[in-house]
């Protein structure tokens, strides 16, 4: 699933190809790809057609791109996208043919660039959400999301307070979207790896000054994947002129199993987590001691 740098990617291409367009059609190709407006598929394309899509926000893993009426004015509203598993938002000529898995496609009346939305395990969706009256206000759906560590206005001591406040495992807690947002599995695993932390360290035995190490590792890390244009896998994440990211080449754990660790040599293990997998240097990350009864 996209993460956090790679969401911040596809976004980077929406403000520069979409904000600032007005939305000529809309046609939805898939009904689950607006599963998530409630008001049905007749509701969201008369809620889009006609206004202009003024910009591209991200919370976490969500988009969103708030909508102003044909004078001008804020509508209120905003277009909402999450990627899910395998969602591509792809800004792509008119002529180029449709994509196998297109789900939804925006036109635009200045006649150039459509956007396309391609989601091969139809994981990801679209929604048209209420917003308040200030132009980038957050759609109220994405309010239980948190800030992220990358934006300016992260508390850390807040952060710190709240995450050894917790009983839970150091790693659970970073997926939490609740409490630090855009978050996910692989860099988790390399933002532990850089803190030195297992992640089934209990997160009430965290002193501050590995939390603060740990925050440091999530930034250092999301930053350097933001400038390999975020991690790819497979052909399921691109950016919006359907071109990979390289992050994936400077991994130093997950999925890395077996392979020597870049600090120490030791050989990587795999460990099953939440129906996935975790990666960690059992000579950098040594598993927490268990508690006394």
């Amino acid at each position: 699933m996209p993460e956090l740098p790679e969401v911040e990617v596809v976004r980077r291409g929406l403000e520069r190809w979409v904000a600032g367009r007005t939305v000529a059609a809309v046609e939805v190709r898939h009904p689950r790809a607006v599963r998530r407006h409630l008001e049905g598929t007749d509701h969201f394309l008369a809620a889009l057609t006609g206004r202009t899509l003024t910009g591209a926000h991200r919370r976490g893993k969500y988009l969103w791109l708030p909508l102003a009426e044909p004078d001008g004015t804020p509508a209120g509203q905003a277009l909402v996208a999450h990627l899910g598993m395998s969602g591509q938002l792809l800004v792509e000529k008119p002529a180029q043919p449709d994509e196998t898995h297109l789900r939804a496609r925006f036109t635009f009346t200045d006649g150039g660039r459509e956007l396309r939305f391609v989601d091969q395990r139809t994981f990801g969706g679209l929604a048209v959400e209420e917003t308040g009256p200030q132009p980038d206000a957050l759609p109220s759906r994405l309010a239980h999301v948190a800030i992220d560590p990358l934006d300016d206005t992260f508390d850390a001591d807040g952060f710190s307070t709240a995450l050894r406040r917790r009983r839970t495992e150091v790693k659970r807690a970073l997926l939490d979207q609740t409490l630090i947002g855009g978050v996910g599995n692989i860099y988790a695993d390399e933002a532990l790896w850089r803190a030195r932390l297992h992640g089934a360290r209990p997160t009430d035995r965290l002193t501050r000054a590995q939390v603060t190490d740990l925050l440091d590792g999530v930034r250092d890390v999301m930053h350097e994947a933001l400038a390999q244009g975020g991690t790819s896998f497979d052909s399921l994440y691109v950016d919006v002129n359907g071109q990979s990211g390289y992050f994936s080449r400077f991994l130093a754990v997950y999925g890395q199993a077996d392979r020597p660790c870049p600090r120490c040599g030791t050989p990587i293990v795999r460990e099953s987590f939440m129906n996935r997998s975790s990666y960690s240097c059992p000579h950098c990350q040594p598993r927490p001691r268990a508690r006394r009864p």
